[in-house]
This record gives C-alpha cells, structure tokens and sequence, in this order.
C-alpha cells in the first residue's frame, strides 16, 4: 500500500506551529523567530518531508525554470556542438540562480501552444523569428524573452554579433586565397528565422555581397544551397554540390556542416585543404571541440548563452526592466583546411 505523503499540516500538528509559520520556515525564515524555524525544519526531517516544489514555486510566484526554445528539433539541435556549448552556459547561469533550464522544441505550429503551457519564468530563444501569434502568448503570461541571434527589435533584447561584418570577413578571407570557383553552403530558413530578409543566413550573405564587390563578382554567380546545421545534411549537400560542380572551396555558415563537408571531401578521395578548401563559421575549436585544424569565424557560444540568461534573470527580477541588445565579438581562426588557389579564375 502506497505510503501517506507527509504535508505541512502534519509537520504544523506536531511542531505545534500554524500552517503559515510551517511555509514560511521553507520560504522566508527570515518572518518568524530562529527557535520557530530551526523547531519546524527538525520536525520535518523527523517526519521525512519533502517539499511539494509545484506548491512552493505557487507560494513564491515563479516556476523556478527558464525555457530554451531550441532552433531545431531536438535530435538536431543537440547534435550542433555549438547549441549544446550555448545550453551549457545558460544552465550553469541557471544553476547560479537555483533555477532549472527547460528545453523547448522549435515546431513551428505547435510552438505557441508549447508556450502556453510551458511551466518556466522566461524565455531564451536562438535564431528564431518572434512572430505576432508567439508575441501575443509571451504578452498575455507577462513573459521575458531574449534573442540569440534574432532581430535586433526595441521590444525583445538579443544577443549577437554583426552578422554581415562577420559574413564579410569570413567570404575576405577566402577571396585573399585567390578562389574564385566557390560553393556556399547557407543556414536553412526553416531553422533560423524563416524568409525574413533580416535573418541570420541573410545578414551574412549580405556580407558575402559585400566582399565580392571589392573584387567586381556577384553572389549570382556562386553555387548556394541551403542546409540545416547538422552534421549528415554538410555531408549530403557536399555529395550534391561536388556531382555538379568542381570548387575549390566549400564555405559553411556553421561548423558542423564544415565537419560533414570535409568527411564527404575525404570519402571521395580528395584531401580537405589542398584538393578543396573548407571554411566554417562558428569556431567550435576554441570552445573544445576537435575540428580537424578548420579555418573558421569564431563566435563564442559561452558568451552568448552567459550573457543571454544573465539578461533574462535581470528582467526577471525587475519586471518592467528593459535592457539594450547586446553585440558579441568575432575573430577569424587561421586552421589548414583553407589554403591558397594558385589557379585564379
């Protein structure tokens, strides 16, 4: 037979406290006398009581959670070692805070009534577009959000760095090579914001056209196709791009796409780097991951999932705080998968 669970009546009768000096003992000891507590939490180690979080967190007022709105479904998402590096930063901020971090998947239809539902004090999202019909929920519940590398927008905070300087560099370096026969590799729409010509796929291919122009070439004239930001679809788009064409370099807005790149290079008998070049952007390498000496654009997913959290628990605990968007560095990182096109063409 199951067990009773033991309840703050219990521990009341036999402390001989009231119900609301029981609660308050767990949640503001600070309202009744050291003797009252220190009797009230000995009581309750006698009995075995564990506290019912779902009631404490109604007595507090908070769920004691954050939310993650992933920007893929899951077994996507937690393939990308730059996601899982930017969950890990929340969650240690979350820790700090004694809050646990939710996870939420990304389905677009379903999205709004996740939110509805979702038992969290706020919300991070990355990459993502804040519609009206998700704008409306996060109104109606009175919920904080901040944006990983979403729209800089005067009522949603964001975190990120200058997509199309970034774009640029990253497209700079490979021109300076002297490759001219190069294939593009972009973040898919229906991971990353959608068809908004603000998106991050977007913001960097306008750095790409910004970089081209400097050497009198057009974007048109590249081969660019889409991939979500998984390792298989690097792989697969490489098969597609290299059974059309024959380019010296492979550019990828994501470094786990690189990774599938340079596999996909290698199975044909081709040597990354010196048959093809490759060039990654995110900079998994210096957040620990190994990358096969990847030339890549560095952006550090620790400061942006540190600083996302730190902005949403100030917003938290001072409701009607609204911060200003805030802008991450980037840097290049010379690795051996970029080398020199002695055929300019």
């Amino acid at each position: 037979m199951k067990a009773k669970r033991v309840t703050i009546q219990d521990i009341a009768e036999k402390s001989g406290y009231s119900k609301t000096a029981v609660s308050f003992a767990f949640n503001s000891p600070d309202r009744i006398s050291k003797e009252a507590v220190e009797k009230i939490l000995q009581t309750a180690k006698d009995l075995d009581y564990i506290p019912d979080p779902m009631a404490r967190n109604f007595s507090l007022g908070r769920h004691m959670s954050i939310g993650f709105l992933l920007p893929q479904i899951f077994q996507e998402s937690l393939q990308n070692p730059y996601t899982l590096s930017v969950i890990r930063a929340i969650g240690n901020v979350c820790q700090s805070h004694g809050y646990m971090l939710t996870l939420v998947p990304p389905l677009h239809a379903s999205v709004t009534e996740a939110l509805k539902n979702a038992t969290v004090d706020g919300i991070i999202t990355m990459g993502l577009r804040i519609d009206k019909s998700i704008r409306e929920v996060l109104r109606q519940r009175n919920l904080p959000i901040v944006s990983i590398d979403g729209l800089e927008d005067d009522e949603i905070p964001a975190v990120s760095i200058d997509d199309r300087a970034a774009g640029r560099l990253q497209l700079e370096k490979v021109l300076e090579k002297g490759h001219r026969r190069i294939a593009i590799i972009t973040l898919a729409g229906s991971a990353f914001s959608d068809s908004s010509s603000d998106s991050i796929a977007n913001r960097r291919l306008s750095g790409y056209r910004d970089a081209l122009s400097e050497y009198n070439l057009s974007l048109d004239s590249i081969t660019t196709i889409e991939s979500e930001a998984t390792y298989s679809d690097g792989m697969k788009r490489t098969h597609e791009i290299l059974s059309e064409s024959s380019p010296t370099c492979i550019v990828t807005m994501s470094d786990v796409v690189a990774l599938g790149v340079i596999d996909e290079i290698r199975k044909k008998g081709l040597n990354p780097g010196q048959d093809i070049s490759v060039m990654g952007f995110d900079g998994l390498e210096k957040e620990g991951f190994p990358c096969h000496g990847l030339s890549t654009i560095y952006q550090s997913a620790e400061e942006k999932g540190k600083k996302s959290a730190e902005l949403l628990f100030s917003m938290i605990e001072n409701p009607g705080y609204s911060p200003s968007p805030v802008k991450i560095g980037f840097e290049y990182i010379e690795g051996t998968t970029l080398s020199s096109e002695k055929e300019k063409l």
